[in-house]
């Protein structure tokens, strides 16, 4: 593993051993790629590389626009992922990739919650990534749905992972109760675009198995 800094944000690169593997970037709540890592070499992954990317900003730059808080006791969100999806592939992944051997063979992106979110978001703003794993979406975000249904994609993706916890919908809160429904609504119109896509269903709420969900979402995207 070598870990370094860019602007502000903490990366990690956890490097295959062969040239011209796959590279996945992962963005993390609370630097959590180590043990996703180690979780996928546990799994006997195919090799790639894996970039974690730390000290976030979560609710600005996973964020594709602003919102409201949801709930009392929550903080708004502040649309800076465009800005930040800008400096991460102008800024972190040059400096990512020069500790990989070759050249990426293909790239993905992946994450958890908000940074699931962001995954599919990045869809429409880039065409860096060709498979993507959002686990645990946040795809309850207050427009996104009809954003996703409105406008075209930057890049037709290979392959596309969604997940969620069984108990996430069974809330009070009106926007959260959307989750899986709006899931299971966006992966029926990627699939009907011809795009390999899956939708699991874990037991458990958003909080539960957070690692090896990732985990299992890069696995897929990796085993196709």
């Amino acid at each position: 593993m070598t870990s370094f800094v860019v602007g502000n944000k903490n990366i990690s690169v956890f490097p295959g051993t062969l040239p011209d593997m796959p590279v996945i970037y992962l963005n993390t709540f609370a630097n959590e790629g180590e043990r996703v890592a180690q979780a996928l070499q546990d799994m006997g992954c195919p090799d790639f590389t894996l970039v974690a990317i730390s000290n976030l900003n979560w609710d600005h730059d996973m964020a594709p626009w602003d919102i409201p808080p949801i709930s009392k006791d929550d903080t708004p969100c502040t649309g800076g992922a465009d800005d930040y999806l800008l400096f991460l592939t102008r800024e972190i992944m040059p400096e990512a990739e020069k500790e990989i051997k070759g050249c990426p063979l293909w790239r993905g992106l992946a994450g958890y919650s908000l940074a699931g979110l962001f995954a599919v978001y990045s869809l429409y703003q880039t065409d860096v990534f060709s498979r993507f794993a959002s686990m645990s979406g946040s795809l309850w975000f207050p427009g996104i749905r009809e954003y996703i249904f409105s406008h075209d994609m930057k890049r037709k993706p290979d392959h596309m992972y969604f997940s969620l916890g069984d108990k996430e919908c069974k809330t009070r809160n009106p926007y959260l109760k959307e989750v899986q429904e709006n899931t299971k609504e966006i992966k029926t119109f990627y699939s009907r675009q011809g795009i390999d896509t899956i939708f699991h269903l874990n037991p458990g709420n958003h909080y539960k198995n957070t690692v090896e969900r990732t985990a299992a979402g890069i696995a897929w995207i990796l085993s196709r």
